[in-house]
């Protein structure tokens, strides 16, 4: 199985790590490196098996090389991930033997965080390695990207508003929020600042409350799926990946599917379903790409303002993603991965730069 797998994605190199001291199992993906060294997080999640890390890892940098062209950013796709519960398993001894696998990739791959993996995390990576990014400011890095993230994410969620609705504004709308994590949370914030009215559900109670402690207008459901059932303008996946399932996408009141999760569309035809049912799809890779752009800004220097800048350009390329796809006829999912094809075969290091018109902040 694993063998079809990587033939299947068409990677450049998958590298299996193994720390018998630290009990350290972990898979390194590089899809490509056509534009540059792959860029993307590590993933600490307790996969029920291997096979299972793998088909993620490997789903998660392909869609790395798609968002890093989609943003401009002279970075391949590269992915990892770290097979075990970050809650028990995760150790400085586990996390330092995982930067030296990075290490002898001789820049291959840069890394940096995601699910099960924080700020504190890379810096520990980072003693190990040149190639951490996503570290602490007082170690040199960018700190927390799911600053950007969210931010990212609500430029294209303000995109597609002005594609369906005529003003890059979601005041008034009812958006829907699956997953108040790092990113959610801060997307709610966002959202609530540009007049929306939200409503969240999270698999965490308590991220729930600490998120309505704050602002105590935020509406909660019980669940996933009783959101997706709620009457919504937007529905915003922010959670883990897989969330629109033929199930959620025949019962989805919403729409617009706008959110920061990776690899939110279960399978292959999902897009097609969406617009089936006439709701637009803000492909994830495309309006998620924030936290990618600011930790890539660390290997320059970090600035936040010219990485914010860059992230606002992703309302650009949310609106020239949109307006491809009716042109063309074809889904939004599709129009970006044409627009990032494109970028790919061109080699990178172009004047190539994404649309940078954008809304008021």
């Amino acid at each position: 199985m694993a063998t079809d797998l990587i033939d299947l994605a068409g990677h450049e190199q998958v590298a299996f790590c193994t720390d018998p001291a630290t009990g350290l199992r972990a898979i390194i993906a590089l899809h490509s490196t056509a534009l540059g060294p792959g860029l993307g997080g590590t993933r600490f999640h307790p996969y029920p098996s291997t096979d299972a890390a793998l088909a993620d890892v490997l789903r998660l940098s392909r869609a790395m090389s798609s968002k890093n062209a989609l943003a401009g950013l002279d970075h391949g796709g590269g992915k990892a991930v770290v097979i075990g519960d970050p809650h028990r398993d995760k150790t400085p001894e586990l996390l330092r033997a995982y930067g030296r696998f990075v290490e002898s990739l001789g820049g291959r791959y840069v890394t940096a965080c995601d699910v099960g993996t924080y700020v504190a995390d890379m810096d520990v990576v980072a003693e190990e390695t040149r190639w951490a990014t996503g570290r602490s400011p007082a170690n040199g890095g960018a700190g927390d990207s799911s600053l950007l993230t969210a931010y990212g994410v609500l430029q294209g969620m303000r995109a597609v508003a002005q594609h369906v609705w005529g003003a890059p504004s979601l005041e008034g709308r009812r958006v829907g929020i699956a997953g108040v994590g790092k990113v959610g949370a801060k997307l709610a914030e966002h959202l609530l600042e540009d007049g929306a009215h939200v409503v969240v559900t999270d698999v965490d109670d308590d991220a729930v409350a600490a998120l309505r402690a704050r602002h105590p207008e935020v509406e909660a459901v019980e669940d996933a799926t009783v959101l997706a059932r709620t009457s919504l303008d937007v529905f915003s996946p922010n959670a883990l990946g897989g969330a629109l399932d033929e199930d959620t996408v025949a019962v989805l009141d919403a729409r617009v599917v706008c959110g920061g999760a990776n690899n939110q569309l279960a399978g292959p035809d999902t897009a097609d379903r969406l617009a089936e049912r006439g709701i637009v799809y803000a492909p994830d890779f495309l309006v998620n790409a924030g936290g990618v752009i600011q930790v890539g800004d660390e290997l320059h220097g970090f600035d936040m303002e010219r990485a914010r800048e860059r992230t606002g350009a992703i309302f650009g390329t949310t609106l020239e993603v949109l307006g491809l796809a009716e042109a063309e006829g074809v889904t939004p999912a599709v129009a970006a991965d044409r627009l990032a094809e494109r970028r790919i075969a061109a080699g990178g290091r172009t004047p190539w730069l994404p649309p940078r018109a954008t809304p008021a902040p």
